[in-house]
């Protein structure tokens, strides 16, 4: 071996090492670097009751393992003991092992909602125990589970039939899977759309599955989704809200939780946590359901939402969408009004005081007397082209007007443009473009006689050039060497930094707002707001003045491609400080964007590494007549020009029209980069780097088997002192003959899964054995078994949910229906049985072993082309490489 050749490995393990580390570095920003924690926990009154319905008996029957509950608390919970209810339906549905005692939350604070108004209108929360399945992860009950809901709606609504305002549909919360089950209902033959009218959902991944684990998962989401996007029109009455979590959320990212663009925009919502007013906080996947600022946010938009009449949800969609963006969009500061009067009288004994200057401040504190401070349009129409007011006072009453009186300086009715406000954590702030209200010709700021408030009224008038400050975002290649940085010489109230080329998921910045005052005197907090304007994502942070603040800048939504807007970041300044605007780009971030977007198709990445270099132990098997390391082997063979350039091609060519009917006629699927390309999720050098890190992963993983082979070997060959063992000349033996039956047996009549894992730890035991007695030179032993070892590790981790989930309902069923691994397992079985007895000279003689040999690339490519998306095709493509292993000791 020459000096390269000693340098080799060295500078692989280095090498990988680095790619590991990189992969680590992503994980860590989604696992850990997010911001704190700012929901606060929501507390139960008193004793929480679940009072279990009970369901018809063929219900029963075909649904053992499901129940259906009504929350309660104290008296009320005494009360309904009887079922004799009166309110509103509300149907919680738990998500992916989520239990039905989550809609205590809900139901807590909707009864203390109603106590505060005698009980003029309430709410009866009911909540499906779904036995903490797994459905994220193993989609073969998310069908049963939608049959059932549609049976718990019926037996809801029989519930109240022959009360004076009987309702004939129910409000579904759906958290996480529990929100795409609710969606589903709308696909049954049977199930009447108008049973439900309102949809609201808690981080539920609607576009796609966070981890494309089996076929029936995936084929669920697209009958879900193909519906709502052919059947628009029919769902024009059903109002839904999906609210995402924000970057706490790392199960769920938010981009999942964005509905499909649908073409009925005005009855679909999609809403950011950390954007939903009076919450500005992300969540976990967890506390979304307790977080105390959203569920306040979702029981004061379910009070508003009743129809005096009918004592009901309303039936009008138009007041629904109102009532939602109201409280989980833009907030007015003000108690929602259906329709507001056009007009309002000002009255009361005032003081009128005129305002000419540009620049307005006033304190309040324990004025007695109110008064009215007029501000004369027509000298500023020519200098200014905005107004900007802010209170700090958060109360829910009117402050600000438009008065069309020309030839007074009093104004005794006049518009209220308090609705034109916007609810920030710290002040209520209004804007308004003077040439959109060209009829009036003056703004009326109204300050109340106040005893013991004290708060501060804003008012300026300016051009709004001189408050738009363009930042150009540094580049994605900069790695935080460079940045862009501007100085804002505050006089004013209001900057608008847009953020220049900042479109793309892949982008990610740490964006440094410094703040300097010419004073130490006591000022208003400052508040920063990352504006993102072609969807609802907003953050807002608060800072103290002056103060050093830090703000991540990163998008869940790439910005369409019909859309010019720019991101921008909202300084809602104190006056007289200097603010410091620096961004750059921040690589930790971006690697977290990765992870974020695409740790679900690593898995597709790692085996085709493992089955590239697979193939090419074969391959130097043939020419060499020896099996290398895997280490050595994978460093040699796992290049990503040998499977990036054809899936690139493909695409490109998938971009016309007689390719893809070539395409279609073949019967092909599509390629999954095309299909998130179409999602938007897509950026250019990505699959590359995520072969790479596939190959970091592939290679540690490798060293790992090694070392764990040798180190089993050492304990039993120490602990057993075993005899030499004596090898069978035959592939299948009687007794090996009796094992593979009793597995397919077990596979057949149970679960497949559980099949596999027993072949598994058998092959390890096998191995094991076979590498104290037998030397590399009688046996494929030192490099294959790694390299098998390897790939049918990951076989079982794919499919250890539909096990798992096997286990926790065992007690209802021994066996798995549907079984998304049965035929495979069985096939694996039989494969891994005849692998361990397969020796070299059966090898040496096969004709099938070069075609063997060169199968593995065309597999590799074919599982990154159509395994990303499709994580159950992976097993498939390994299985097929390990069949004509097999059939090479048999041929």
């Amino acid at each position: 071996m020459g000096r390269a050749g000693r340098w080799l490995p060295a500078v692989a393990a280095l090498f990988y090492g680095a790619l590991a580390a990189l992969v680590l570095l992503g994980v860590r920003d989604v696992l850990f670097l997010y911001e704190e924690n700012r929901c606060s926990m929501t507390y139960m009154y008193e004793y929480p009751e679940y009072l279990k319905i009970k369901l018809p008996k063929k219900t029963a029957r075909r649904y053992p393992a499901y129940e259906l509950y009504l929350y309660g608390e104290g008296n009320y919970a005494e009360e309904n003991k009887n079922l004799l209810l009166t309110g509103i339906p509300v149907l919680f549905l738990p998500g992916n092992a989520g239990s039905y005692k989550q809609v205590r939350s809900l139901g807590s604070i909707a009864l203390r909602k109603a106590e505060d108004i005698d009980f003029k209108y309430h709410f009866n929360f009911f909540s499906v125990n779904f036995n903490e399945e797994l459905v994220a992860l193993y989609g073969g009950s998310l069908q049963r589970q939608t049959k059932f809901v549609h049976e718990c709606i019926k037996v809801i609504l029989k519930l109240y039939r022959d009360r004076e305002f009987a309702p004939t549909s129910v409000a579904i919360v759906g958290h996480s899977m529990g929100g795409l089950v609710a969606r589903a209902l709308l696909t049954l033959k049977n199930f009447k759309p108008e049973l439900i009218n309102l949809l609201i959902t808690q981080a539920t991944p609607h576009v796609a599955p966070v981890m494309p684990l089996d076929k029936y998962l995936t084929d669920f989401y697209t009958a879900v989704n193909d519906h709502w996007i052919l059947k628009a029109q029919d769902l024009r009455n059903l109002t839904t809200l999906s609210v995402a979590g924000g970057f706490r959320d790392y199960q769920v990212r938010s981009g999942l939780a964005f509905l499909p663009r649908l073409s009925q925009h005005d009855s679909a919502l999609s809403v950011v946590s950390s954007a939903v007013p009076r919450a500005w906080a992300s969540t976990d996947h967890l506390s979304i359901v307790w977080c105390k600022e959203l569920i306040l946010a979702t029981i004061r938009a379910f009070f508003d939402l009743i129809d005096e009449d009918t004592r009901q949800i309303t039936e009008d969609p138009k007041k629904r969408m109102s009532v939602l963006n109201h409280h989980f969009v833009r907030h007015p500061a003000k108690i929602f009004e259906e329709s507001p009067e056009a007009f309002t009288e000002l009255t009361g004994a005032f003081t009128w005081i005129t305002v000419k200057a540009s620049k307005w401040t006033y304190s309040v504190y324990n004025d007695s007397d109110g008064k009215y401070f007029t501000f004369p349009l027509a000298s500023h129409r020519k200098s200014s082209s905005h107004v900007y007011c802010e209170n700090s006072m958060l109360d829910t009453s009117s402050w600000i007007y438009g008065c069309m009186n020309n030839n007074s300086s009093m104004c005794l009715e006049a518009t209220d443009l308090s609705w034109r406000a916007e609810l920030l954590p710290t002040t209520k702030v209004v804007i308004l473009k003077l040439k959109d209200y060209p009829s009036l010709s003056h703004i009326v700021i109204q300050v109340p006689p106040t005893a013991g408030n004290k708060y501060t009224l804003d008012c300026e008038f300016f051009q709004e050039d001189s408050r738009t400050v363009q930042l150009p975002v540094t580049h994605l290649f900069s790695f935080g060497l460079s940045s862009s940085k501007i100085v804002l010489n505050s006089t004013g109230l209001l900057y608008n930094v847009q953020l220049q080329h900042f479109n793309q998921i892949y982008q990610a910045f740490k964006i440094h707002v410094e703040s300097h005052c010419q004073s130490l005197k006591e000022r208003k907090p400052s508040v920063y707001r990352l504006h993102i304007p072609w969807s609802h994502e907003d953050s807002i942070i608060v800072a103290k003045v002056p103060s050093l603040t830090e703000i991540s800048a990163k998008l869940h939504i790439a910005r369409p491609q019909n859309d010019s807007r720019v991101p921008e970041l909202n300084i809602y300044s104190s006056s007289d400080c200097q603010y410091e605007v620096i961004l750059q780009t921040s690589l930790t971030q971006i690697l977290g964007q990765i992870i974020r977007f695409h740790a679900g198709a690593l898995p597709a990445y790692v085996v085709s590494n493992i089955l590239l270099t697979y193939g090419g132990q074969l391959s130097t098997w043939i020419s060499t007549g020896q099996c290398p390391d895997f280490t050595l082997e994978l460093v040699r063979t796992a290049k990503p020009y040998k499977v990036e350039p054809l899936i690139s091609v493909v695409v490109f060519l998938q971009g016309f029209n007689w390719f893809r009917e070539v395409w279609d006629s073949l019967s092909l699927p599509e390629v999954d980069a095309a299909a998130l390309s179409s999602q938007d999720t897509w950026f250019p050098l990505v699959s590359l780097i995520l072969f790479l890190f596939g190959t970091g992963i592939a290679y540690w993983s490798g060293v790992f088997f090694s070392l764990s082979l040798r180190l089993f070997s050492s304990l039993w060959f120490t602990l057993i002192r075993p005899t030499v063992l004596r090898r069978d000349t035959k592939l299948l033996t009687p007794r090996g003959l009796c094992e593979v039956l009793s597995l397919a047996l077990v596979s057949w009549t149970t679960c497949g899964a559980f099949a596999i894992v027993i072949i598994y730890l058998q092959y390890w035991f096998k191995v094991i054995k076979l590498h104290v007695n037998v030397r590399a030179e009688q046996n494929i032993l030192n490099g294959m078994h790694v390299t098998i070892l390897n790939l049918f590790t990951w076989i079982m981790l794919l499919n250890l949910p539909s096990l798992i989930y096997w286990l926790k309902n065992l007690r209802y069923s021994v066996s798995l229906d549907p079984d998304p691994c049965r035929s495979t397992a069985i096939i694996l079985v039989c494969i891994l049985e005849l692998l361990i007895n397969s020796n070299i000279s059966e090898l040496k003689s096969s004709k099938l072993l070069k075609i063997a040999a060169k199968v593995p690339l065309p597999l590799s490519v074919a599982m990154v082309a159509f395994g990303r998306l499709h994580l159950y095709k992976v097993p498939h493509f390994v299985t097929f490489s390990l069949l004509l292993h097999v059939l090479c000791c048999i041929v």
